[in-house]
């Protein structure tokens, strides 16, 4: 499960990636959900099967009495086995990991790109010792950028380095072109050139690389797999990407001997629509009039993908 904690951030990177709905807010999300407390992000959590959590912003521990009570709560309902690892934009204090210990289990730093070349000279680098002394699993995660290479010499002092391949987004386009960035190709949100940066790290074994398309492809749909067998009804179909599909008319538009017909496990009746198992409405189509559809959708309730009338 990815912990939105809060989108205000003291920092102010060219590169971040975040939306405009998120940042600067001091809103809480689990997954795309809006969340106001931790018994909120145990449902999300539950609802999903989710076996950890990553806690995001923004910038976590600037809420850092709400990083803790959200991960106890998690820890509490999961027990120690939930895997919680935090990111953060500033070099934690001891008294801040001090707070963190038998909550989160993995520290995730995102040194700024103006302190690579001066690295072993930071803060970051004293922080990173002080949680692996406290037995944090502990290292850096940052984007791809030009200069990633003086990383290298720090890899010595950290569990790992991920490098997430740079993204273009809707609140970082503007400094992307104005340094004279562009998009790789038309599908991906990757930038131009990412990959290349990055490259002489990614022979290294402490060094992670993950691809924007893995992060699209590959790590949402997975999420919506998880979602979809825990929440997809009877009659939903649940496809590869972790989307359902379903057929949906309206609630009167069905005759009730028709409906007598059908399984009670291959309908729901809602307040204006009825929705049933997407092959029953095809085959029933020419007996039911109204308007009808078959519908592909986000699971639980998710944003709606395609609508295909019939």
């Amino acid at each position: 499960m990815v912990l939105f904690i809060t989108g205000t951030c003291r920092r102010t990177c060219w590169y971040c990636p975040l939306s405009f709905e998120r940042k600067g807010r001091d809103h809480i999300y689990a997954n795309e959900k809006r969340i106001e407390c931790p018994d909120d992000a145990v449902r999300e959590a539950l609802r999903m099967s989710a076996l950890g959590t990553g806690i995001t912003g923004g910038e976590p521990l600037d809420r850092l009495d709400r990083v803790i009570a959200f991960a106890r709560r998690l820890k509490e309902e999961f027990g120690p086995s939930h895997q919680i690892h935090l990111y953060t934009g500033i070099a934690p204090s001891r008294e801040d990991l001090q707070s963190l210990s038998g909550l989160v289990d993995e520290i995730r730093l995102h040194p700024p790109q103006e302190l690579w070349d001066t690295i072993l000279e930071t803060p970051f680098v004293e922080s990173v010792r002080e949680a692996r002394r406290q037995g944090f699993v502990a290292g850096f995660e940052v984007p791809a950028l030009p200069g990633i290479k003086c990383l290298e010499y720090v890899l010595s002092e950290l569990d790992f380095l991920n490098i997430n391949e740079l993204e273009w987004g809707e609140s970082n386009a503007g400094e992307m072109r104005r340094r004279g960035h562009e998009p790789e190709d038309g599908v991906h949100n990757a930038v131009l050139g990412a990959r290349t940066w990055a490259e002489p790290l990614t022979r290294h074994p402490k060094v992670h690389w993950c691809s924007s398309q893995f992060k699209d492809s590959v790590q949402l749909r997975r999420r919506l797999q998880r979602i979809a067998r825990n929440t997809a009804r009877p009659f939903d179909e649940v496809t590869d990407d972790g989307t359902v599909v379903y057929g949906m008319t309206g609630r009167e538009s069905v005759p009730p001997d028709l409906l007598g017909e059908m399984d009670d496990d291959m309908y729901e009746v809602l307040d204006n629509t009825l929705e049933m198992a997407w092959w029953i409405l095809v085959e029933l189509a020419d007996r039911i009039p109204g308007d009808k559809a078959v519908i592909e959708r986000y699971p639980d309730h998710g944003i709606i993908v395609e609508v295909t009338p019939l």
